[in-house]
């Protein structure tokens, strides 16, 4: 378990390599992405806290695993998806979507849909003096997501949304990838010294049992090489580099 103390975000690392997010203000809980349930009770139990929302980036198993039991545990909470996932997603109570604005524990989250890893993927834009961005599996550190149900130029068009938000953005993606994409970068750029740093930034926290993640945007825009691709083209060789690469 990892603690932002400046903006009350703790993440749960379940499964293999999934990490749920939760956000607090004033003994309410916002949750990310719940692949499990259980985690997420034992620790709102233990803390005294009520579950007001769960956000879900996308349809996946291991990002709505967990819903239906919340839902049973708290029957008001808000379950907020994107409209277009009303079969996939067919408990969300609040749906949205690209461009709306929500007010989420008293602050302005934007709603930014990201296509690419499906058709139908959002980000959640927490807006203010220091942004966060929870990102679901479109961008990693050092990565992004695969191509599943969307095309090159959807995911492409995607990060350069990404890449358009303020440099101090925080980023919250939903699973700990960073070692293996940053050892894949390194194959690729042998000599890149913001690579080579980072690499060893992420092992020496690893080492140390911490989460790599979240992110700066300014940061990631350095050492990620999907981030730094120049054009369509470019980010294309990239992606199919990285699906065939072990």
């Amino acid at each position: 378990m990892d603690f932002n103390k400046a903006r009350n975000i703790i993440g749960l690392r379940v499964l293999s390599d999934n990490v749920i997010w939760l956000w607090e203000k004033d003994k309410s809980v916002v949750v990310v992405d719940p692949s499990v349930h259980e985690p997420v009770i034992r620790y709102l139990d233990e803390n005294n806290f009520h579950l007001k929302a769960i956000l879900q980036t996308h349809h996946h198993s291991d990002h709505i695993g967990g819903t239906k039991s919340l839902i049973e545990r708290w029957p008001n909470v808000k379950v907020i998806a994107s409209s277009k996932e009303k079969k996939r997603i067919p408990f969300q109570n609040v749906s949205v979507e690209d461009g709306e604005t929500l007010n989420i524990l008293g602050e302005e989250v934007n709603i930014i849909e990201v296509l690419g890893h499906t058709s139908s993927h959002i980000a959640f834009f927490l807006t203010g003096e220091n942004p966060i961005l929870f990102i679901g599996d479109t961008l990693f550190s050092g990565g992004c997501g695969r191509i599943f149900e969307g095309t090159y130029q959807q995911m492409y068009s995607s990060l350069e949304k990404i890449k358009s938000l303020p440099k101090n953005t925080l980023i919250y993606c939903a699973h700990e990838y960073t070692k293996t994409n940053m050892l894949w970068a390194l194959n690729l750029k042998p000599k890149d010294k913001d690579i080579k740093n980072k690499l060893s930034e992420v092992e020496k926290k690893l080492s140390l049992n911490e989460l790599t993640i979240p992110f700066l945007l300014d940061e990631e825009m350095k050492i990620n090489l999907f981030l730094r691709a120049k054009n369509l083209e470019e980010f294309t060789f990239l992606r199919a580099n990285k699906d065939l690469w072990v």
